[in-house]
């Protein structure tokens, strides 16, 4: 009998590391299918809100073709304030954010928000390589092709985007760098999500701002709200702490996605506060 229980036993285990084995091999094979989430094709565009704008396209140095838009500033000075350079979260595309560009308009900012590739018009598969391809092609675009000057640029990054924006602010120095709801890395959040599975070990991610941050060195700003139920809220005190003077962390309310609306006036101050203590046209 104790035999029988014992082959029951090993069964059970077998069927339990195999179980085990394909949850690990289905993870590794469709990781980017778990990071990226876009939507393809555009059917917003800011005319739609009553804003000006200009169509772009971009080519990356690996030759893939980008959907962009820069929205000027009101006034006559189509910068502005200043020019936010937006990158945006993994799911959706640049459709999607009109809510922002409206809200940095009435702010006296200019907006220049691209697709990623494989997101809304552009071209190609994302990759994270390629994430970083396609903002310093957007990048290039507002620094070499309309000839701005780096110190009045802010780079906006949201979520997913808060890293790719880490990345461009630490290799160019911008006027400034605003984080929203973002993580210290892809792997630190994954590793929380699948605290059983060895993500680090079979990860092909890393989108690892906490490592970057301290390489910049112009003024930060990060929001976070403590609702937020898809990056905790410690990821942005974390990301704080590393941050190098000067720097503000501002407490939101709300959930990941409409934390920013949730948080309405405060939000909107705070970016205007900061926008006013950079004076990025020094």
């Amino acid at each position: 009998m104790s035999k029988l229980w014992q082959n029951i036993g090993f069964s059970v285990l077998r069927i339990l590391v195999l179980a085990y084995i394909g949850l690990v091999v289905v993870l590794y094979f469709n990781q980017s299918r778990m990071v990226y989430f876009p939507t393809v094709g555009l059917q917003d565009n800011p005319q739609q809100v009553n804003l000006d704008y200009e169509p772009v396209n971009l080519t990356t140095q690996d030759g893939i073709l980008l959907s962009a838009w820069f929205v000027p500033a009101q006034g006559d000075a189509p910068t502005g304030k200043g020019v936010i350079l937006y990158c945006h979260g993994n799911a959706g595309n640049i459709g999607h954010r009109l809510d922002y560009i409206q809200n940095f308009h009435r702010l006296g900012l200019a907006t220049f928000i691209f697709d990623y590739r494989g997101f809304g018009e552009s071209k190609g598969e994302p990759t994270e390589a390629g994430t970083y391809a396609d903002v310093e092609a957007a990048w290039e675009y507002l620094t070499v092709t309309k000839k701005i000057p780096a110190n009045q640029i802010i780079v906006y990054g949201e979520s997913l985007g808060g890293a790719i924006a880490t990345y461009i602010a630490a290799k160019k120095q911008p006027g400034g760098l605003i984080l929203a709801a973002t993580f210290t890395s892809l792997n630190d959040r994954a590793a929380e999500i699948y605290p059983y599975i060895p993500i680090r070990l079979i990860s092909k991610f890393s989108y690892d701002s906490l490592a970057r941050i301290s390489q910049i060195h112009r003024p930060i700003l990060i929001m976070h709200s403590p609702d937020d139920e898809v990056i905790p809220f410690h990821h942005g005190k974390s990301l704080f702490a590393a941050a190098n003077e000067p720097k503000e962390f501002v407490q939101t309310t709300g959930d990941h996605n409409n934390g920013f609306l949730n948080s309405e006036p405060a939000y909107s101050d705070s970016i205007d506060r900061y926008v006013k203590s950079v004076n990025i046209h020094n």
